[in-house]
């Protein structure tokens, strides 16, 4: 960079780097056909890439289905599972009956906190 000025160049507006020297990787065409609007939207994906089977189509938002030697990919419904909640996590760890001991636990220990912490002197606000 020290052989080039830059003086009277935009900065940012252009980047100073060339491609010299740079060895591309190997790539792969996926054409995703939207079945809604039939808009084709074509990605580069590495050559060792698997690509997704589904797309979000960039004109209408549904999904577009991989083409593959012109053919739409069939998508295997195999009964995707629902992302895991915070309480299906817990109730793995934990029966019912635990977790209903540990809230009368905790709630005993704030309770005595808060009793212990009180000052009669003091006036209690909006009670």
């Amino acid at each position: 960079m020290a052989d080039r000025s830059l003086r009277g160049i935009r900065l940012g507006a252009q980047s100073l780097q060339s491609e010299e020297g740079v060895v591309f990787m190997e790539r792969q065409q996926s054409a995703y056909t939207c079945d809604s609007c039939g808009h084709v939207t074509t990605l580069m994906f590495a050559a060792d890439a698997e690509p997704p089977t589904t797309w979000e189509c960039r004109a209408c938002g549904a999904d577009a289905r991989l083409q593959v030697d012109g053919k739409s990919v069939e998508i295997a419904e195999d009964g995707d599972k629902a992302g895991r909640t915070h309480w299906d996590m817990l109730l793995e760890r934990r029966t019912r009956a635990e977790l209903e001991e540990l809230l009368e636990e905790r709630l005993a220990f704030i309770r005595a906190r808060r009793g212990a912490g009180e000052d009669p002197t003091r006036e209690r606000i909006g009670a």
